[in-house]
């Protein structure tokens, strides 16, 4: 099981690797860069997307197809529907959460940026979202770059987790600290 991890995950960071050389090429990072977010971001909303790029099922050309259309729908750069449609072709589409955090991983390293992750329990505003993003800067001494996701199952509050640390202020993990508390008076 962890060849397997590794072998995607090694699979995923060439993939990622070449993307990014091809947008660094074309002077298209950002651009990039944000369609791979909200790529992410329809990844994560929809239970019927994340179905379609693992299925085994599906023929090369009717993911192909299905990405293709998301991609002219989604905006997205023409590189990046070229890239989504050589996954389709190759089979790949399954790794393509992670080939997106590598190329942002990536993107964050060459810019001197410390990739911070926020679980919010609902969306920030832009005034919540500018003060989380200073106050990690001021504690990571460094830039930041915030990737911000939303997981109504922390009832309120975040979790923060900046490269191996990981601070989690949910209203959640507090209600489970205190179930186990409680559990142990009884």
């Amino acid at each position: 099981m962890a060849s397997e991890a590794t072998g995607v995950s090694g699979l995923a960071e060439r993939y990622a690797s070449a993307l990014f050389d091809l947008a660094e090429e074309q002077k298209a990072l950002d651009a990039i860069a944000a369609d791979l977010i909200a790529l992410r971001g329809l990844v994560d909303s929809s239970a019927d997307l994340r179905r379609m790029i693992r299925s085994p099922v599906l023929q090369r050309d009717e993911q192909a197809k299905a990405i293709g259309a998301l991609g002219e729908r989604a905006g997205l750069q023409k590189l990046t529907r070229n890239f989504l449609g050589l996954l389709a072709k190759n089979r790949r589409l399954f790794a393509l959460p992670q080939m997106v955090q590598g190329f942002l991983q990536e993107l964050a390293e060459r810019r001197g940026e410390v990739t911070a992750q926020v679980i919010t329990a609902q969306e920030l505003s832009p005034t919540q979202r500018q003060a989380v993003e200073e106050r990690l800067r001021k504690a990571v001494g460094r830039r930041v770059a915030v990737d911000i996701r939303v997981d109504p199952t922390l009832l309120g509050g975040l979790v923060v987790k900046v490269g191996s640390r990981m601070v989690d202020a949910s209203l959640k993990s507090k209600l489970k600290r205190l179930e186990f508390a409680m559990k142990g008076i009884s």
